[in-house]
This record gives C-alpha cells, structure tokens and sequence, in this order.
C-alpha cells in the first residue's frame, strides 16, 4: 500500500510538473504554420465566394462576422472539453509530450471534421423550429443563432471552470430546446412551432444511450484484454514521467487518434450546420445552393424531381387543388398531422422545383434574388419526405410501392446535396477553433480524467480500452447521422474500466459528471430561452 501511495505521489508530482510547462518553440512554431494556413485558406475561399455577390451592403458583412466568430468561439470552448478527452489518456501516461499530442489530436480532428458527411450537422439544425430555419436572413434568425450558441459558451465555460467534463452536444441541443420553446411561447398565437420533440428523443435516445455503450463495453474491453494480453505492463499506473513501454504507447497513440478522428467526425460538425445557417441567412446568393452541381448533376436533379411528382400525383386525392404548397407543407412539418393537402402539395412543390432549376445549366445560374426561395422549397419538400418516410399507413401515409419509395428517396437526397452542403473551408475553420481550444483549455481535463474519477490512478489497459470503445461509438454515430459526446462517452467509459478493475470510483466526481448530465439540458435551455427572449425585443 506504501508502494502505492508513492507511486500516486510520483505520478502526480510529474503529472503536474508537466502541466506547468509551455509549448517550446517547435511546438509554437508548427502550431501556428497550421493555424496561419488555415486562416489563409479559409479567408480566400470566403473572399471569393463573396466575389459573386452583387449590390452587399456593409451591414450584412458585419453580422456575418459577428456571427461567424460567436459559432468559431462555441468551437473553440468545444475543444477545452471534448477534444481534451482525445488527448487525456496519451498525456497521463506520458506517451506523448502535451503540445505533441494536442497538435496530433488537431490533425486528425481536421481530417475527421473534412470526411465527415454532414448528416450530424443537419440532424442537429432540424430541432429548430422550421420557421427559424426558412428565415435564417431575419432578426428572428439571427436571434435564435446568437441566443444559443451564447449559452452553449456560457454553460461551457462555466464546467470547464469546475473542471468537470460537461457535454458540448447537450449544451448545444439543450440551447436549440430552449429557443424553441421561447419561440412558441412568444408568437404561439400567430402560429409559430417550437420543438420538434420526436426529434429531439431520437437526438437526446442516443447521447443517453451512448455513454451507458461506453460504461459497458470499456469494461468488457478491460477483461478480455486481461485473457488475451499476459503482460503486466499493461496493466500498471504510469510512474514519474517515465513513458511506457514502445508497444504501450503505440498503442496510446492510436486509441488517441481514433478518438481525434471519431471527435471531428461527429461533435465538429455541430457547429458546421449553424455556421451554415448563418452564411444562408447573411448571403443566400453564395451559400443557399450547392453551386458545386455542375451541368450533368443538375439535369440529373431535374429529372430525379419530375419522376417524384408522377409518383405524388399516382398517390394524390382526386379533386384536391393546392395553390400554396409551401403553406401547407410548413403546417405538416410543424404539426405532423397528414392532412389530405399534403400530398397533393408535395407533388405541387416538386412540379415548382422543377420548372425553378429547369431553364439553368447549373444551380449557381438561378438569379440572385431566386437562391433563398428555390433553397426553402427544397429543404421543405425534403423534410416533407423525411416525415413521410417515418410515418405508416395506419396514419394515412399512402401505400407506396417498393419501387415508388426508392424514388422518393433517391429524390431526398437529390434535394439534400443541393441544400444541405457544408464548404471545405467551413470544415478547416471549425477544426482550427476545435485546436485552438484543446491546445488553451486540455489541463483540467486531463487531471479529472486521469486521476478523479477513480480511486486508483488509471492504468495504460484502462486508458486504451476507453478510447477503443468511444472511438468506435463516435464513428458508428456518425455513419448513423446521430450527435454523440465524446465527453460522457469516454468518462464513462473510463468509470466502467475503474470498476471492472476493481479500482474503486470517486463518487464525489462521478456525482458531479450526473449531475452536470442532468442539468446541462435545462439550465442551457433555460439560458438560450432567456437570451432568445431578450434578444426579440429589438428585433423582429
């Protein structure tokens, strides 16, 4: 036990002795290539996108900066928590030196974040009320973008304080809750949705189930490691800062990296569908459309949606005449409830996609002044898709055939590449500010991590089977289109490997992670709404 003990002392005098040591020059160096690359990437690609824009007043180039730099700032206090678990094992057990390690996690949180598919991004944008997301240009708009992504900061800033692990995706979802039910409140008698909670309990279903994977299978890693894996190494608490041995720490690195890569994969993308909502709403006529859709893709598309409204009129009431597809199909998803018109408004907004995107060679040829609009039927015909793809006939869907069904679908995700498209630069800018933060805000982290939520120091086993298992369960959330948090699913992870261990949890953190886990949703909403609130009254 005496053995133990200065053991524990060791590690933690070296530990923190660690803690206290700047960035060499290299370090510096190399951090700051990266970063003044990606600045002048970014800042091109932005200045000619904006090259297209005709007759831009100063005002909206101010809002996009400002908005723009409050989302990279949520990005950025998103690093302090969830990037900073990436690197927390690789530190702690002295497989990599600090600054190494963050610079490694940054790169391979760059290339997660650049082959992420979008799907995240766009999942978590839809719990906003649709009204919010169809005038992204209007005060409203700007108000809901700023309300929530100042409380997301906030409330992270506020955990990172007490150095407790908090979730950036519930803080983050539980923002866009809070606006919505501040927006039905407000303007409920005037129509105005609020949350969508069938969304929201498929969104909050997995960052409940995620950790509870974690907890479990880091555990279950933890014992067949110890049938398979005979060397003791494996199994000790690092001492001094000595690092492991060569095998350990490969090993290290690459649970390390696969944690980077899942991280940019799946929580980068939170912020890319906000900053996207902010660049439709300030310069619809660069970023509305996909203008990546050259000639034979946009014929393509034409075609798609002339074969979805021969299937909607199969389906269509006789009789029925829609004149205002758009209002109709804004009340369906809004209220869910498959009213006759809807069909037959579906195949009307296809018709009036179709004869907007028809006459041009491409979608970046649409005029100006016709981006938004031809954007918002689009996302309003793929969301009306969505909903009737989830729904079954008991609810009055129409039987569509096997082969119908195909071609509804391939017609939403002919709808969704057009609209539901994220920049590379958007990507580079968003792992920039997920660098930034790991690289200000990692110690606290790496300390709970390592040291405060079990009773003994974590071993090198305990470490690698964590980062296993929620690398693994980040990635397969992203092929699924699911927000996980790398934060709880990995100290989770790390409470299951302590336990199978027989280590013993500190139950005073563990308390305080529930507890953060619990509250973060109301108290974000809470601040969102509150924000959101004050916010609408000066703006309309």
């Amino acid at each position: 036990m005496t053995v133990a003990v200065k053991e524990g002392v060791s590690q933690s005098a070296a530990l923190q002795a660690k803690l206290k040591r700047t960035p060499g020059k290299k370090s510096f160096g190399v951090f700051g290539a990266i970063i003044l690359a990606g600045i002048v990437y970014a800042g091109v690609h932005v200045a000619n996108d904006l090259s297209r824009v005709h007759n831009l007043s100063g005002w909206p180039y101010i809002l996009l900066g400002l908005a723009l730099l409050i989302a990279l700032g949520f990005e950025f206090v998103n690093g302090f928590h969830d990037t900073a678990n990436a690197v927390a094992t690789v530190i702690y057990t002295h497989s990599l030196d600090p600054h190494v390690a963050v610079i490694w996690s940054g790169i391979w949180n760059l290339i997660g974040v650049l082959t992420s598919s979008g799907g995240v991004a766009f999942a978590v944008l839809s719990l906003l009320p649709i009204e919010i997301i169809l005038k992204a240009g209007s005060g409203a708009g700007f108000a809901a973008v700023f309300a929530l992504l100042l409380a997301a900061i906030a409330w992270n800033l506020g955990t990172w304080a007490l150095g407790l692990p908090a979730s950036s995706s519930h803080t983050l979802i539980g923002s866009m809750i809070g606006v919505g039910i501040a927006n039905q409140l407000m303007n409920g008698s005037n129509g105005a949705s609020g949350v969508d909670w069938g969304q929201v309990a498929n969104v909050f279903r997995a960052l409940f189930i995620s950790p509870l994977a974690g907890f479990a299978f880091a555990a279950l890693m933890l014992i067949i490691l110890k049938q398979v894996v005979k060397d003791q190494q494996l199994y000790e608490a690092p001492v001094g800062n000595e690092p492991p041995p060569f095998w350990i720490r490969v090993l290290l690195i690459l649970t390390c990296t696969g944690v980077s890569f899942g991280h940019g994969s799946n929580d980068g993308q939170k912020g890319m569908g906000l900053i996207m909502l902010i660049l439709i709403g300030t310069v619809p006529t660069a970023y509305a459309l996909n203008h990546a859709l050259g000639f034979s893709q946009t014929q393509d598309f034409v075609a798609v949606s002339e074969s979805a409204a021969r299937v909607f009129q199969h389906y269509a009431p006789q009789g029925i005449e829609v004149n205002d597809a758009r209002t109709v199909l804004t009340a369906y998803i809004r209220s869910k409830e498959l009213v006759p018109d809807v069909i037959p408004a579906a195949r009307r907004m296809a018709d009036e996609i179709t004869h907007q995107v028809a006459p041009h060679h491409q979608l970046s040829d649409v005029p100006d002044d016709q981006q938004r609009n031809v954007r918002n039927d689009m996302y309003i015909e793929s969301e009306t898709l969505r909903l009737l793809a989830k729904s079954n006939e008991e609810k009055g869907v129409p039987p569509f055939t096997s082969a119908d069904k195909d071609t509804l679908k391939n017609y939403e995700e002919h709808l969704d590449h057009a609209t539901k498209f994220i920049p590379v630069w958007v990507k580079v800018a968003v792992a920039l500010a997920l660098g930034l933060g790991t690289m200000v805000g990692w110690r606290r982290i790496v300390i709970t991590v390592g040291e405060r939520i079990g009773k003994e120091h974590l071993t090198y086993a305990q470490g690698a089977s964590a980062e296993i298992v929620a690398a693994a369960t980040i990635i397969a959330a992203d092929r699924f289109h699911l927000p996980v948090s790398t934060t709880h699913v990995l100290s989770s992870g790390v409470a299951g490997t302590m336990l199978a261990n027989g280590s013993g949890l500190r139950m005073q953190t563990i308390r305080n992670i529930l507890l953060a886990w619990l509250f973060t949703l109301p108290a974000a909403a809470l601040i969102a709404g509150g924000i959101y609130y004050a916010l609408r009254l000066f703006v309309k």
